[in-house]
C-alpha cells in the first residue's frame, strides 16, 4: 500500500505564478520528506488556476531534491502534443530520475486547451490519443529507419542517418521497454478503464469522482483484465481523493467546510467548471439527483474523506473493502493560502505518520487471508 500526492493543483486564479509554483515545490519536497511514495502533477496550458503546463519541467528540478519520491504526469494530454516530441521528453525525464518515472497519459479535459490546440472535436481527441502512444511505443521500441505513417502525424527519418555518429536515432526510456503507463478515469463506468486493462496499463480514480463511483472503475478494469486473459493487480490502481486529518473529527469538518478553505474553493470551482458544460452528473453521490441539490456541501461529502486519525482510518478502512484493492491512495495537494497551509501540513503529517501505517498493516493482513 503506497501513498502519494496528487497536485492538479487548484490555486485562485488571481495569484502570483511564481507564488504558487513555489508553493508547490515546497509541497511536493515536505510528501518526499514524510516519506510519501508518489508524486503526481497534472498539466493545464490555458487556466491560471491550474498552472503547469509542463509537469516534467516541474519535476526535474525536484528530482535531485528528493529521495522517497517516484514522479507520474496526471496526466500529459497526449493530443495537444507531437508525439515524437513527447517520447524525446519522456525518455530523457526516465535517464534523469534514473527511472524514477511513471507516464500518466489522457486525452485530456479542459476545453480551453481543446481551443487552443484545435482538438475541440471528442471522437478524433480518441482518435489522436490512441494513435499518439502508439507512435511512441513504437519510437522506444526500435531503431532508425522510423517510417511511421498515422491519420495524424507520420514519423520519417530514412536518409540522414549516420549510425557511426549515433545521427538520426532516437532516444529510448531507462526502464525498458518504457516507463509503466497508467491514465485516469472521471466518470461512473469509465470506458476508459476497459481500454486500459486491454493495453496492460494502470488506472487512477479521479479525485472528482464520488467515492460511490469509485467501485465501478476496479468493477470494470478487472472484468476487462479477465477477458483479456491478465491477472487484474490492485498495484496498478491509484484513487486520488481529497482528504483532511485533523486532531479531532470537529476540526477536520469544520476545515473541510470552511469558507476560507482550499477544499470548499475547490469543490465551488469544480461544480461551477462542470456545470458550465454540462456533466455535474459526475461529481453527484447520486447522477439522477437534480442539480440544484448537488451543493457543494453535499458534493465535497461524496467526494472527500476527513476525521481525526483514528475516524479517518476507520473510513479509509471501510472505503477500501468496499470499493476494491487498490495499492495506493493519492492526497490531492491544494492551495495554501490563509490558514490552509498550516491545515494541509497537518494533515498530511497525521496521514503519513498516523494513519498509513496501520492501514499497511490493514492492508497486508487482508491480502495475506
Amino acid at each position: 500500500m503506497r501513498l502519494g500526492m496528487f497536485m492538479m493543483p487548484v490555486h485562485p486564479p488571481a495569484r502570483s505564478f511564481t507564488d504558487t509554483l513555489a508553493e508547490d515545490d515546497e509541497k511536493s519536497l515536505l510528501a518526499d520528506q514524510l516519506g510519501f511514495d508518489e508524486l503526481w502533477v497534472g498539466e493545464h496550458f490555458s487556466a491560471t488556476t491550474e498552472p503547469i503546463p509542463s509537469p516534467l519541467m516541474f519535476m526535474a528540478g525536484l528530482v535531485p531534491r528528493t529521495k522517497n519520491l517516484s514522479f507520474g504526469t496526471a496526466v500529459i494530454c497526449l493530443p495537444n502534443h507531437d508525439p515524437v516530441k513527447i517520447a524525446a521528453d519522456v525518455a530523457q525525464f526516465d535517464h534523469m530520475s534514473r527511472g524514477r518515472f511513471m507516464l500518466g497519459v489522457g486525452p485530456g479535459g479542459l476545453l480551453s486547451d481543446f481551443e487552443l490546440f484545435g482538438n475541440a472535436d471528442r471522437a478524433m481527441r480518441g482518435r489522436k490519443f490512441v494513435e499518439s502512444i502508439k507512435i511512441i511505443q513504437q519510437i522506444w521500441s526500435q531503431d532508425p529507419p522510423y517510417d511511421i505513417k498515422g491519420e495524424f502525424w507520420n514519423v520519417h527519418i530514412k536518409d540522414a542517418i549516420i549510425p557511426k555518429l549515433g545521427i538520426g536515432y532516437m532516444p529510448k526510456p531507462f526502464q525498458k521497454p518504457g516507463p509503466p503507463i497508467s491514465t485516469s478515469l472521471s466518470s461512473r463506468d469509465s470506458p476508459t478503464a476497459r481500454i486500459a486493462a486491454q493495453q496492460g496499463w494502470g488506472i487512477i480514480s479521479g479525485n472528482n469522482v464520488p467515492s460511490s463511483a469509485i467501485a465501478s472503475h476496479w468493477q470494470t478494469y478487472s472484468k476487462a483484465c479477465a477477458d483479456a486473459g491478465k491477472p487484474a493487480r490492485g498495484e496498478n490502481w491509484r484513487v486520488a481523493r481529497n482528504i483532511m486529518v485533523a486532531p479531532s473529527d470537529t476540526e477536520a469538518r469544520d476545515r473541510v467546510h470552511s469558507e476560507q478553505g482550499s477544499n470548499h474553493y475547490f469543490y465551488t470551482y469544480m461544480r461551477e467548471v462542470l456545470s458550465r458544460v454540462g456533466i455535474l452528473s459526475v461529481m453527484k453521490p447520486d447522477p439522477n439527483m437534480p442539480d440544484e441539490k448537488a451543493t457543494v456541501e453535499v458534493i465535497t461529502e461524496g467526494c472527500m474523506i476527513h476525521g481525526s486519525p483514528k475516524t479517518f482510518l476507520d473510513k479509509l478502512v471501510a472505503f477500501r473493502d468496499a470499493v476494491g484493492p487498490f495499492g495506493t491512495l493519492l492526497m490531492t495537494g491544494l492551495d495554501w493560502s490563509g490558514p490552509n497551509g498550516a491545515w494541509e501540513r497537518e494533515s498530511m503529517r497525521l496521514l503519513a505518520q498516523d494513519v498509513m501505517p496501520k492501514f499497511r498493516q490493514h492492508a497486508m493482513t487482508q491480502a495475506a487471508e
